[in-house]
């Protein structure tokens, strides 16, 4: 074989080639300002001769590794791979490598801030409710810039990107009542999720408003403990209408519903989910939801971790991304 070929390309050998300085290629590729014509001599120089930029080396002479964390704990909930996917798209769009980071929802925090530390990420997207409060406390201590995706932390101090749960909910409770349903069922998510308690409560609230007291079971994000709930109140309280935390549950409330009890949907029950995930317009769910704009929500996100790392400290953020109803079929059509 040619040893030539085995041979690592240098910069200062583009440089020659392309005619320019060997600051000048290493302002192309590290994207500070260099001008149209220098940058396409030295990008067709570098493919020519097959050159590589070192991005190690690079980040240790910037002091940055252009590393986000995304640290994600609640991958059966089809919402984030959907979400971490366009989060990782938008990233790379602007220069930053993602790595994605598995925690559990309670004894690992100390292998994943060791993990965070290892990669000198210069950021976390914290895209789970399962995140210990200890592991977000300690990556703050070690100024490592954080933002909250599609979960809240309250008195945290930390930047959260979510959807307007308030709103939503409220408008599942009146998209409910508007169909003209008496006995209504909640089941709703994890009690330690921000986002669960925010839904529930403007819920039944709304709810109650309109003097409707409707009952609330857990399903804590749980596919088979929220069909357990559905069922319960459905065969124990009467229910004929259900708000479900998310669309993962609300999956297995229908399942659980229409084949392991038989019903119909509207006509017996009607159910309503939380985040419109592909799945909810397949014809066997048919699900009516509120729509999370995901992609407005990881626009958000990125554009507010980014403006942390490159700006440094500013005042926390807490941005929320009003939601829309989506009337499907497992519910009775109304007027909004």
């Amino acid at each position: 074989m040619d040893g030539r070929l085995m041979k690592r390309v240098t910069s200062s050998e583009v440089a020659k080639l392309a005619g320019v300085s060997q600051s000048a290629v290493s302002r192309v590729f590290s994207g500070a300002s260099a001008s149209k014509a220098t940058a396409e001599k030295v990008r067709r120089a570098a493919e020519e001769l097959g050159y590589r930029p070192n991005v190690l080396a690079r980040s240790l002479v910037s002091g940055r590794s252009r590393i986000i964390g995304l640290v994600v704990a609640y991958l059966e909930n089809p919402f984030y791979p959907d979400a971490l996917e366009r989060m990782s798209a938008a990233l790379q769009a602007e220069g930053y490598h993602t790595l994605i980071f598995m925690a559990s929802w309670s004894s690992d925090v100390d292998r994943v801030v060791q993990e965070l530390a290892d990669y000198q990420v210069d950021g976390i997207i914290a895209a789970s409710v399962g995140l210990s409060d200890t592991l977000l406390d300690r990556c703050k201590a070690a100024g490592i810039p954080i933002v909250l995706f599609n979960r809240g932390l309250e008195g945290s101090g930390l930047s959260q990107v979510t959807s307007d749960n308030v709103a939503g909910a409220r408008a599942v409770a009146d998209h409910l009542l508007a169909g003209g349903h008496k006995r209504i069922g909640h089941v709703s998510g994890w009690e330690g999720s921000m986002t669960g308690r925010d839904r529930a409560s403007a819920f039944v609230d709304r709810c109650q408003e309109a003097g409707v007291d409707p009952v609330v079971l857990p399903g804590d994000y749980d596919r088979s403990k929220a069909a357990d709930a559905a069922v319960t109140l459905v065969e124990d309280h009467g229910v004929d209408a259900i708000f479900v935390g998310n669309d993962h549950m609300a999956f297995g409330v229908i399942d659980a519903l229409r084949h392991g009890r038989g019903m119909r949907l509207p006509d017996d029950v009607a159910v309503v989910g939380y985040d419109d995930v592909p799945m909810a317009g397949w014809p066997s769910y048919d699900l009516t939801t509120i729509r999370q704009h995901s992609g407005r929500m990881v626009a958000a996100a990125v554009e507010r971790i980014i403006s942390l790392i490159e700006e440094g400290d500013g005042p926390a953020e807490k941005i929320e991304i009003e939601g829309t109803l989506i009337q499907r079929g497992s519910s009775r059509k109304t007027t909004t």
